[in-house]
């Protein structure tokens, strides 16, 4: 049952289809929105009211009125020539239309078209859609809390009641798309001919009715629709009604969920149990209203796909049932690149709702996923301050003289740039050798872990994220080497796949690392030329967002095919600033990192002895006060243990090419 506020609105929607009674809504809403401004609530709020109501009349008034003549003009074929079997019909039709809002938009229809901008503004704000949605997304959401509390009965009538309404709310969001063709923002050179234009806005058409799957699945305030929410509505219900012992309807529900996914083997396993509960002569077929919907939408499918391959046009498919066998074979890869970026991004949502603030206070997201036009991406700035920028570059002159970097500090990817870096390891052994401060190589381990704590927040809140390899990083473009240049700083790759552009694949084998999770880079400096990160399409040549480095400024992302990436060559100056990479996998930790920790936590045991105790070993033996103890295992927190199959004393991994940005 409808609620309360659903009726009221209908009927006063009703009322205001009468004839003589429909006031144009963007009248209303204009003198609305100028009581608004004028502080006049009582009668902005009453206009306001006004013209939601007459907009809600206007649409049931066309839904009405093309039912209709659905009705008393069907469209259909017959002898002769094809072209009055099928424009005969569409002009008595259009005539039928014309007539019957004529009579129910008295005193004229054109009175009630308002400007795109207009309509665009109650295209979100209509309360209608947001009501009707709002009550069966509520049903179904509750319907899937009784089902989660095994409340099966709850469950069936409330999800019953969701699938009835979506189906309704379909149903009626399609018939609103057989409205005037929307290209008043397309500039076009020529007038398309009779057919083409036909052909456009059918076309146009049969696209936003498969997008009213969407829309009647998107809950109010929400970016991100339901995700196969017709489909899921009969798995939740075949499992429902088995608990409840109706096997009938459970086997009823299953082959309606096949219909959508013909090859599920879970469910076409359950479909056999259920024809052997019900006996083989037991006859189990799909919902005649799930076969309908089917039907027509891959019919729907059929003819945009080949508007696509043959016209020109363009197609997302909201869909992630579609039978690969439907879409033409050159459109196929460039359909399963939409669903799985479709896909990202219902969980790119689903992570902003979920995400908390951020752990520490002051810093900004300056750019998100949706800025950077990809899925997974995102810049923080003020994450260090200038001051700790300048520690950190005075830790990076010394990464100059004694880094792990290359032979001949030449960088692994151009001759015209030098490569210095230092690992948190080799930072803290520098500074017991007293070639660095101290503060400085703890400031390292300090800043990687606040961006560690950052990102973790940010992409996988609930989840832990470990160090899988941290570098402090500096190219220095070479005097002399930049004149005619035209490689680039680091080529486009991903962080966890071998990239092939030629195939639009990203191979997740050895020798990438395929255990990095997430991936991010914390600038020090901006006093130099070049050396900005930019991220690509799976071409490696598209650029579809880039980042600026300054002090502070913290870009992270994941680590797979959907983000490639590279850094464009460092013409002037030096570029320094601390790459990082994480993984989920404990086993796959950086073990330098718990090393440096555990150096480190010596240093600060050592600075709480008394004086006669620092340079005394445990045996006896005299020793430096800045060399650390023997570490003890019997002391070792229980977090930093070694799990099997990890060698705590193996040497540290050769840096490759693709380890540092």
């Amino acid at each position: 049952m409808a609620s309360l506020l659903c009726l009221s609105l209908l009927a006063a929607a009703a009322a205001a289809t009468s004839p003589g009674r429909l006031v144009p809504f963007d009248l209303l809403y204009a003198d609305g929105v100028r009581a608004y401004l004028a502080r006049d609530w009582a009668r902005a709020a009453e206009l306001l009211q006004r013209a939601l109501h007459s907009y809600a009349g206007l649409r049931a008034a066309r839904r009405a009125c093309r039912a209709a003549c659905a009705r008393q003009e069907p469209l259909g074929g017959g002898p002769g020539r094809w072209e009055a079997a099928l424009l005969g019909p569409v002009l008595q039709r259009a005539r039928c239309l014309q007539q019957c809002l004529g009579r129910r938009l008295r005193p004229a229809p054109s009175a009630h078209r308002a400007s795109r901008a207009v309509r665009r503004d109650f295209e979100r704000r209509e309360p209608y859609n947001y009501l009707q949605v709002a009550f069966f997304q509520e049903a179904y959401e509750t319907g899937v809390q009784h089902y989660d509390a095994d409340e099966y009965l709850q469950a069936v009538a409330r999800l019953e009641e969701s699938l009835s309404e979506a189906l309704s709310a379909l149903e009626e969001c399609r018939a609103l798309c057989e409205g005037p063709r929307d290209d008043e923002d397309e500039e076009e050179e020529m007038q398309p001919g009779l057919y083409e234009a036909i052909a456009a806005h059918y076309i146009q058409v049969l696209k936003c009715r498969q997008q009213c799957v969407l829309e009647i699945a998107t809950k109010p305030g929400r970016i991100s629709a339901t995700e196969d929410f017709i489909p899921s509505h009969l798995d939740l219900l075949q499992f429902a009604y088995s608990q409840v012992g109706n096997q009938t309807l459970a086997a009823e529900c299953a082959a309606s969920y096949l219909l959508f996914y013909p090859t599920d083997e879970p469910m076409l396993e359950k479909m056999k149990q259920y024809r052997t509960e019900l006996g083989g002569d037991a006859a189990v077929t799909a919902r005649q209203s799930i076969q309908h919907y089917v039907q027509r939408s891959l019919m729907e499918k059929k003819l945009i796909y080949y508007a696509v391959e043959h016209l020109g046009e363009t197609f997302h498919d909201p869909d992630l049932w579609t039978p690969d066998e439907l879409i033409p074979e050159n459109l196929r890869e460039k359909h399963r690149e939409d669903q799985e970026k479709q896909k990202q991004e219902t969980l790119d949502v689903e992570e902003r709702e979920k995400r908390g603030a951020l752990p520490f206070e002051g810093i900004a997201v300056t750019m998100d996923s949706q800025q950077m036009n990809g899925t997974q991406r995102v810049v923080f700035d003020r994450v260090l301050t200038e001051s700790e920028c300048k520690d950190l570059l005075r830790l990076t002159k010394a990464a100059g003289e004694a880094g792990d970097g290359y032979r001949a500090r030449r960088s692994p990817h151009t001759p015209h740039e030098r490569f210095e870096g230092l690992t948190v390891l080799k930072a803290v052994q520098l500074a017991q050798n007293g070639d660095v401060e101290w503060r400085d190589a703890k400031l390292l381990l300090q800043a990687s872990e606040k961006s560690r704590r950052i990102i973790e927040s940010y992409f996988t809140p609930g989840k832990k994220l470990h160090f899988s390899f941290t570098h402090l990083v500096c190219r220095r473009a070479v005097d002399g080497k930049q004149e005619g240049r035209m490689d680039l700083s680091h080529p486009v790759h991903a962080d966890n796949c071998l990239l092939d552009p030629e195939g639009q694949e990203c191979w997740k084998e050895p020798p990438a690392y395929v255990y990095r999770d997430y991936s991010g880079i914390l600038y020090l400096n901006d006093d130099f030329q070049g050396g900005g990160l930019f991220f690509t399409e799976m071409d490696t040549v598209t650029v579809t967002a880039e980042v600026r480095p300054k002090c502070g400024r913290l870009v992270a992302f994941s680590s797979g095919k959907e983000n490639p990436h590279g850094v464009w060559a460092v013409r002037r100056g030096r570029r320094c600033a601390i790459a990082l990479w994480y993984t989920h996998s404990l086993e796959h930790a950086e073990q330098e990192r718990v090393k440096a920790d555990e150096l480190m936590e010596q240093r600060a045991m050592e600075q709480d002895q008394p004086d006669g105790d620092k340079h005394q070993g445990t045996d006896g033996s005299s020793r430096s006060s800045s060399e650390p103890r023997a570490p003890s295992r019997a002391a070792k927190p229980a977090d930093q243990r070694q799990k099997p199959g990890l060698d705590r004393k193996q040497q540290p991994k050769v840096l490759r090419a693709r380890d540092e940005f």
